[in-house]
């Protein structure tokens, strides 16, 4: 199976899906001859024209508007908003039209409308541009939310929510842009709803999404080696969320790891936990673990914004203590 890049699997799924339907366009912050803050729309604009890959003013209240008017005429948009912080601008449009829309007219209307954002540390660049605020939005009825770890499954992912009639946020971690992985040449979607397990184990279950797969993968690699095995399941979508593969683990190992980069308090590791609490607690072995960010603004200090946020090593550590 060929390699990509995660920036390349999110720009092929567009481009196939715009090949695949007329009604698909492209709208952003230097989304058309720039092609994207991390190149993700490179040679979209050649490819289809100004007309369906559009730059937009940097106004991601006008960005969000837009993409939702445009999608309840009929039209697919895909938007970007170029980093998770600036959301803040678009919330009216996010949380109260887009995501109300299709209940408030009775389903007489759809918003099939995609706003990919790109979250996460990593290249210290500090507070406002360095958030994990998915939290806030899996808060929010009728809007879903996506957060892939590898470019095979970005693509999948991608290319059905462009396809689905709902709005769906679509958040990119920007230090996996550069990463690779195997993703077929063949015609593929991968279902909304559906968790990933990454490593089978049998003696505790990590379960993360987004960037925080690869630094569970990493700890089990090292629990491994420790004689620990550690099964990784990656959520792959916040909502809707599989908690049947969850349940399905937690059963088998009986302690649970839960890893987020964002803030500790009231992030999406307390709803999974509330949830393996009220399901499954007969088969726990233990209390539920949390590994998630500090509650502090991210430092733009490299040292402290890792120490800011969960690594390999604190993820093994946590796991390690629910085992021995």
């Amino acid at each position: 199976m060929p390699e990509r890049f995660y920036w390349e699997a999110v720009r092929d799924a567009i481009a196939e899906e715009m090949r695949r339907d007329p009604a698909v366009f492209v709208m952003g912050e230097d989304v058309a001859i720039y092609g994207g803050a991390y190149g993700a729309t490179r040679g979209l604009y050649e490819e289809f024209g100004e007309e369906r890959v559009r730059d937009t003013p940097i106004s991601e209240n006008t960005i969000a508007g837009a993409a939702t008017g445009a999608a309840m005429m009929g039209m697919r948009p895909v938007a970007e908003i170029m980093y998770a912080d600036f959301l803040t601008l678009a919330m009216d449009q996010l949380v109260n039209t887009a995501a109300k829309n299709r209940y408030m007219f009775g389903g007489r209307t759809k918003v099939p409308m995609v706003l990919r954002t790109e979250g996460g540390t990593g290249r210290g660049i500090a507070a406002q541009h360095s958030q994990s605020t998915e939290a806030w939005f899996n808060h929010v009825p009728g809007i879903l939310l996506v957060m892939p770890a590898t470019p095979y499954d970005v693509k999948g992912l991608l290319k059905t929510c462009i396809r689905d009639d709902n709005p769906v946020l679509f958040i990119e971690h920007k230090m996996l842009y550069g990463t690779k992985g195997e993703v077929p040449d063949e015609e593929y979607t991968i279902p909304l709803g559906v968790a990933d397990v990454k490593r089978a184990g049998e003696d505790v279950t990590i379960i993360a999404y987004s960037k925080m797969v690869l630094d569970s993968l990493a700890a089990a690699a090292a629990l491994a080696a420790e004689g620990v095995e550690a099964e990784v399941i990656d959520l792959r979508t916040i909502k809707p969320l599989d908690m049947r593969t969850i349940l399905k683990s937690v059963r088998k190992t009986g302690r649970v790891v839960c890893v987020s980069e964002a803030c500790r308090t009231n992030g999406v590791p307390s709803e999974v936990i509330a949830r393996i609490q009220e399901e499954a607690f007969d088969w726990l072995d233990g209390p539920i673990a949390r590994v998630c960010g500090e509650d502090v603004p991210i430092p733009m200090s490299p040292p402290l914004e890792a120490a800011a946020v969960p690594s390999p090593e604190r993820i093994a550590a946590a796991a390690m203590d629910l085992v021995e």
